[in-house]
């Protein structure tokens, strides 16, 4: 005989017509509150249903009313869309329309307020210290939050390969072969995999290389040049924040560092565009607007000073992916 495999899926599903009960049912699968359903011009009825494991859940749920409150995402991160139906997401804010066709992450820094009616709507989890580890070895890090922006429309590329890759995964989660723990932790790879690839984001506190002989005030800076990079910091800024005037910042990196504060910084930034085009295919990303993204607005000069750094052309960078 042979041995009956272990199914670590889980599946919750549930359905009805009890407006209270579907309230309860949304508060808790997605740490909802203020959760107010009112009737629309449907018949009301709702149904649910979740199937994955800790670090991937694919949930499908149709409502047939307005929904209307506040959900806290930040225990793990969230991609969405619609086929039916729709609303606003992050309402009051930096406000989001669910349509249908259009994938979107939910803010994953804060909770956010929704506004959706009659909707039939698809959502992937993916648990945050499972994607967090997926891009530190993407970008070659240590495991830091991610920050994706929500109202960036991913491009069509992207998209296409986002979709290809939701349907293959589909098939293995939602299928009706047992998935073993090897099976499934291969499919939430690809698939996190993919979505870092299709969603604009930032490493929110990007681990800190050891810079030898880097101490003190010194140290600190590094660190808060790394920590916002992606800002338009100058170097007085840097010298604000550790407590020093420019020319004392200046003299502490020259003596323990041999580098300019100004060209530590573009460094890191040189740093973050080469992570940035090392793990996108052409047509998900152009050198051009990643260099722009972390201040290089002059091709030519650009161009010239990554080779310098790095050996090679940016565009031979982004041909090199994989």
């Amino acid at each position: 005989m042979s041995p009956v495999q272990t199914d670590v899926r889980q599946v919750v599903e549930s359905s009805g017509n009890d407006l209270d009960a579907a309230r309860a049912l949304f508060e808790s699968a997605y740490d909802a509150s203020g959760f107010l359903p009112e009737r629309s011009d449907r018949t009301f009825g709702y149904r649910f249903r979740s199937v994955g494991d800790a670090s991937l859940t694919l949930d499908a749920k149709r409502f047939d009313a307005r929904m209307v409150g506040e959900v806290d995402a930040t225990s793990h991160y969230f991609v969405s869309w619609v086929s039916d139906g729709g609303g606003v997401m992050d309402t009051g804010r930096d406000e989001v329309a669910l349509v249908p066709g259009r994938p979107v992450v939910f803010p994953s820094a804060r909770p956010f307020g929704f506004d959706l009616a009659d909707v039939r709507q698809n959502v992937v989890q993916f648990d945050r210290r499972l994607l967090e580890r997926v891009a530190a070895e993407m970008y070659g890090t240590e495991p830091a939050p991610l920050l994706f922006d929500h109202a960036a429309v991913p491009r069509p590329p992207a998209v296409r390969a986002w979709n290809a890759e939701l349907r293959a995964t589909a098939q293995v989660v939602l299928g009706p072969v047992p998935l073993t723990p090897l099976a499934m932790a291969e499919a939430t790879r690809q698939t996190a995999t993919v979505m870092l690839r299709t969603f604009p984001h930032v490493t929110v506190v990007p681990a800190v290389p050891d810079v030898p002989g880097a101490r003190g005030r010194v140290q600190e800076a590094i660190e808060y040049m790394h920590a916002n990079a992606e800002s338009p910091i100058t170097t007085t800024d840097v010298a604000q924040h550790v407590g020093l005037s420019i020319r004392g910042l200046q003299q502490g990196f020259q003596r323990q560092v041999q580098v300019s504060p100004n060209s530590m910084l573009r460094g890191i930034r040189f740093d973050r565009v080469r992570a940035e085009l090392r793990y996108h295919a052409v047509g998900e990303a152009t050198v051009s607007e990643v260099a722009r993204r972390w201040g290089f607005a002059h091709a030519g000069r650009f161009s010239a000073a990554y080779a310098k750094r790095f050996g090679e052309l940016p565009s031979e960078t982004l041909r090199r992916r994989g």
